[in-house]
């Protein structure tokens, strides 16, 4: 399974999850399978709020879901749309977050839940 979650930092997989998926500083990708894992620069950290295109960051890396401590709902919908699964959880490392989904520890964020502001939490 591939994995994106914004991180703090590149520490990589002891990278802590972020509390907003598109005001995160970098996102890591990381493969269950492999283990493989890659820091990528948010160059788009401040953009408005709704403007986040999480679409076009995930474009040709196969990521199945998203876990973040916060996100929009349109960003929430476009991932849906796109059959990607978005999951709620901040603070923990890259390696719990993602061994917490696989044992099924996860709830998965509807639209319904959706922050409201960059400084959701």
């Amino acid at each position: 399974m591939k994995i994106c979650m914004p991180i703090i930092d590149d520490n990589g997989i002891g990278s802590k999850v972020y509390a907003h998926f598109g005001s995160a500083p970098f996102f890591g990708f990381y493969d269950t399978e492999t283990e493989k894992f890659e820091a990528v620069n948010n160059s788009d950290q401040h953009h408005s709020h709704g403007g986040c295109t999480p679409l076009a960051l995930l474009e040709g890396r196969d990521v199945n879901a998203v876990i973040t401590g916060g996100m929009g709902r349109g960003a929430i919908m476009k991932l849906n749309m796109g059959g990607v699964k978005v999951f709620r959880l901040d603070g923990a490392t890259v390696k719990d977050a993602a061994q917490n989904l696989i044992d099924g520890k996860l709830t998965e964020m509807v639209p319904g839940e959706a922050c409201a502001g960059h400084d959701c939490h």
